[in-house]
């Protein structure tokens, strides 16, 4: 993760270049962590049963109705039971770093999430949940999900209940 971005990069007058060279072989090998995705399945029944936290990575706007959402044909609020925390509070203007962990910890407390307990995170399209998810690692929390279909998915169905308060 580059922390800040290329826009932070840049900012601090680090070298960037269109050119390309020569690059050394290198091997990664991916794993697929199963517990760590949720799918639709899995978010309804979270919201049935309240077996885990649902947290929202979008703008309190977006998560209350009261900002539209950006593809017009999408329904407005969040899942039942659902705790708001955007994304954009664990980062620090203007470069868009990561707050530092005390910081973090604080905006989870007041956002009334339980470190203890399951969390699957949502967001607009399953993007900025993983920077919500790359938060909570940052302060210990290593097993949240990412429900990667998110509210594109969530909103966009006639039969997933949605809430606008």
């Amino acid at each position: 993760v580059l922390n800040g971005g290329l826009p932070k990069w840049e900012a601090e007058d680090r070298p960037v270049t269109a050119a390309t060279g020569p690059r050394s072989v290198s091997r990664f090998q991916a794993g697929f962590h199963s517990q760590l995705v949720r799918g639709i399945d899995d978010v309804r029944r979270t919201v049935d049963t309240g077996d885990a936290q649902i947290i929202d990575a979008r703008s309190a706007g977006r998560f209350t109705a009261a900002e539209p959402e950006p593809r017009a044909v999408m329904r407005s609020g969040h899942m039942p039971g659902a705790l708001s925390l955007p994304f954009t509070d664990l980062l620090d203007a203007p470069h868009r770093t990561f707050k530092d962990t005390e910081a973090i910890r604080e905006r989870v407390r007041v956002a009334n999430i339980d470190l203890d307990k399951p969390i699957t995170i949502s967001c607009g399209s399953g993007v900025t949940a993983c920077a919500v998810s790359l938060g909570l690692f940052l302060i210990g929390k290593e097993d949240a999900a990412v429900y990667d279909g998110s509210w594109s998915e969530w909103g966009d169905r006639s039969d997933t209940p949605v809430v606008t308060d």
